[in-house]
């Protein structure tokens, strides 16, 4: 039994060949991660730390919140990090994350709301499949009797409520909150756009969900049954570590160190 995540099926339909890459040859990559990964690790990180404070009953500071991040940074950040914009430099993304986690204090501090559990592992059986993923935060309203699913996003870009509402991945984690609670029971979709310190929200009917689950099953059949994987050309070739690998790109396929590992 193959076990997949969003990520792994965006993959795939980002670019076949990455996938082929990423999940089958499972090479790892000769550059380092993106400036972008590096930030948006890091604040989800901080923000982890910060509610499973308040869950404690302990609510750090705002300068708590940005000492603990200014160590995280400096620990994790390395030589090999890829800057595709070179407009920005490391303090300007740094600085950044400051902002971030600033204005998601200032707006919601004291944090009052029922918080019942952070990077919350869930799992979804998808016939034959299972999905794997992990919730940025779970909420549990009581007074409206329904539980919440909370997401960060780091990027600058802010979707539309349409593509929102047409979101795939906390869609299929909804499921997952359904399955171990209640098909009945109400779940709020919630992502928190930092960059621009707002928060859009969407909800799924059963049926709209029912539909999403045999999407995704004829989705991983198709991976199982593919056996070319073509590149995929696009705008996102930038941030992809193994570009120097592509044909796309005039490079000549290269032997990297192969090793068996845990990507979802």
């Amino acid at each position: 039994m193959a076990i997949y995540s969003h990520s792994r099926l965006s993959t795939f339909e980002q670019c076949p060949l990455k996938f082929k890459y990423r999940y089958i040859d499972k090479i790892i990559p000769e550059t380092g991660i993106s400036i972008e990964s590096h930030l948006g690790k890091i604040v989800h990180e901080v923000l982890e730390w910060l509610h499973r404070q308040v869950k404690e009953k302990n609510i750090p500071q705002i300068d708590e919140i940005i000492s603990n991040y200014s160590k995280k940074w400096e620990e994790k950040y390395s030589d090999d990090i890829v800057y595709v914009k070179q407009e920005l430099s490391q303090k300007e993304y740094f600085n950044k994350g400051i902002q971030f986690l600033v204005d998601y204090y200032n707006s919601y501090h004291p944090f009052k709301e029922n918080t019942l559990d952070v990077e919350k592992k869930i799992i979804l059986s998808l016939g034959e499949h299972n999905l794997i993923g992990f919730i940025d935060r779970l909420v549990y309203d009581s007074k409206k009797d329904r539980y919440e699913v909370h997401d960060y996003k780091t990027a600058n870009n802010l979707p539309t409520q349409e593509k929102i509402d047409t979101d795939r991945q906390l869609a299929l984690y909804s499921l997952a909150i359904k399955e171990l609670f209640g098909k009945e029971k109400d779940v709020l979709l919630v992502w928190h756009y930092l960059a621009h310190n707002k928060k859009i929200c969407s909800k799924r009917t059963n049926q709209q969900l029912k539909e999403l689950k045999k999407e995704i099953i004829a989705l991983i059949e198709k991976i199982e049954s593919t056996t070319e994987f073509p590149s995929n050309k696009s705008v996102l070739c930038n941030w992809c570590e193994y570009k120097s690998l592509c044909q796309e790109f005039n490079c000549k396929p290269t032997k990297l160190k192969q090793e068996k590992l845990d990507i979802w």
